[in-house]
């Protein structure tokens, strides 16, 4: 315990740190945060791709894949429980705050704003997650495709008969992901440095003025449906299975807090397995199987973002929200969703291709834009938090 609150300690204090250094307002040292946070980054995404193949190939290989229903029963049914309830809670303040339509001059500077986005199909959203080639899926870091090539490979094994050929083959897997996770052990070890950058250049962003244009109501929407799902829901959901949140909540507060600065689920993986087993006690077979998955379709933060965007859209196009309407909206968002990548601004250009489809007024998501680092920052944190609820309650389930 005494480790810990030092941990823990360290992690606030550098929080303080970046904090006074962003707001000192030197361009060298904004650039200095600029790189090293860059930095932390890339590495977490470098980490990122091993530990979710060698997790989801080496869970199904020696725990076999009948064991394996179990888990990916429970994991689903608390995953979709969860985001319903994400995307109730975003409607239901959306209408108790109603926030108000835009003004004709806030429309008219943001029609070119958001031209170059992406936008793409279901079709093609289907297409990109079959793999055409063994290689292409490891470049792209495409984590629905990884997992499907994953799960091929750790079934296949499963089902080889007991031999010499495979016993090396999973010995070696195990052996790399034991080398992965030192490896993850000394990046968390050095990641105070990561913090004190990651909040130098937020708040040199916002005492620059990228958030000084919100727009009042739908933010306080977004974030407060957020809050609400983060400190009362999920809680609930833990308290229900007979948990302890704040001892689950203390225990992985690395991985929300690194979630929280990289803004992406995917790349704060390695982090949140280690925290799991490591910290909150999952067992490894329970950690490396429920996380991966969790990481690709437990997305409460992304359900109520698009319910909450879909709807402030819609309403500045003219569309009368009623009942049905949101009902509707509802079920659309907890479906987009799950198997939305879990990378920054995943959810931001899910919701343009789903206002695009749908005729909305799609120039209004460029007055997001100078806010959504902050509603980033915030759902993936979120996300991180449901992913170990989820993990927790699945592991206490099945003991």
């Amino acid at each position: 315990m005494h480790t810990d609150m030092k941990k823990m300690l360290i992690w606030i204090g550098a929080l303080l740190a970046g904090a006074v250094l962003g707001l000192f307002g030197l361009g060298w040292l904004n650039d200095m945060s600029d790189f090293v946070a860059t930095v932390y980054t890339r590495l977490f995404q470098l980490l990122a791709v091993p530990t979710i193949m060698l997790a989801v190939i080496t869970t199904f290989a020696t725990f076999g894949s009948k064991g394996s229903g179990r888990i990916f029963g429970r994991t689903l049914f608390y995953t979709l429980l969860t985001t319903f309830a994400a995307a109730a809670v975003g409607a239901l303040i959306y209408v108790l705050i109603a926030p108000g339509n835009l003004s004709v001059e806030a429309l008219s500077q943001t029609e070119g704003a958001i031209a170059d986005t992406p936008q793409l199909s279901y079709y093609d959203h289907i297409l990109n997650i079959i793999p055409n080639n063994i290689v292409r899926p490891l470049l792209d870091g495409n984590v629905l495709s990884l997992l499907l090539l994953a799960f091929a490979v750790g079934i296949g094994l499963s089902k080889l008969p007991e031999s010499e050929n495979k016993a090396i083959v999973v010995k070696g897997l195990l052996g790399l992901q034991e080398l992965l996770f030192l490896l993850i052990r000394w990046l968390i070890w050095t990641l105070p440095l990561g913090i004190v950058a990651f909040t130098a250049q937020l708040t040199a962003q916002v005492s620059a003025g990228v958030v000084a244009d919100s727009i009042g109501r739908y933010v306080l929407v977004v974030l407060g449906g957020n809050v609400i799902q983060f400190f009362v829901i999920l809680p609930l959901f833990l308290l229900a299975r007979g948990l302890n949140p704040i001892h689950v909540l203390s225990r992985m507060m690395p991985a929300v807090l690194t979630a929280l600065f990289t803004k992406s689920s995917a790349a704060t993986l390695p982090v949140t397995m280690e925290s799991a087993e490591q910290r909150l006690g999952v067992r490894r077979e329970i950690a490396r199987f429920v996380l991966p998955i969790c990481t690709t379709i437990n997305m409460n933060g992304c359900a109520a973002f698009i319910l909450v965007t879909s709807l402030f859209v819609m309403q500045n196009g003219g569309t009368p929200l009623t009942l049905g309407t949101i009902l509707l909206w509802l079920l659309i968002s907890v479906v987009s969703a799950i198997g939305n990548a879990g990378v920054p601004m995943g959810c931001f250009f899910l919701t343009l291709s789903l206002m695009s489809g749908a005729g909305a007024p799609v120039a209004i998501l460029g007055i997001i834009l100078p806010v959504y680092t902050i509603i980033d920052m915030v759902e993936t944190a979120e996300n991180v938090w449901s992913d170990s609820c989820v993990c927790a309650m699945t592991d206490h389930d099945l003991r």
